[in-house]
């Protein structure tokens, strides 16, 4: 496999990763929540933004090298990765706010 081919796949598999670790935190926030484990919920949010924070870095890498005239192939997996981030940014997005009502449900203030 050649060099850029192997990059590519890196940042790929970067998104891949890292987006299904930020939804399944998401995921975590929400049952903490649930369970009333709201400091445990604001900790897994945090975790799911760190995740997408890697993930976004493996996305801006890409973007940077097709802006620089090297092309990216975009097949398959290229673009089922793009679509696993914004899957995975939009959840948490959503959990922030299934979060968020869990805590005015139980009256803990809200903090935006």
């Amino acid at each position: 496999m050649a060099e850029e081919q192997e990059q590519d796949l890196e940042a790929i598999m970067g998104l891949i990763v890292n987006g299904g670790n930020a939804k399944s935190l998401a995921f975590e926030a929400i049952a903490s929540a649930k369970a009333g484990d709201f400091d445990d919920a604001d900790a897994k949010l945090e975790e799911a933004n760190v995740a997408l924070g890697k993930a976004h870095d493996a996305q801006t890498g890409m973007l940077t090298q097709e802006a620089q005239g090297n092309h990216v192939h975009v097949g398959l997996l290229t673009v089922h990765s793009q679509d696993h981030l914004m899957t995975a940014i939009t959840f948490r997005d959503l959990a922030g706010e299934i979060v968020d009502l869990y805590k005015k449900l139980a009256g803990v203030p809200v903090t935006d």
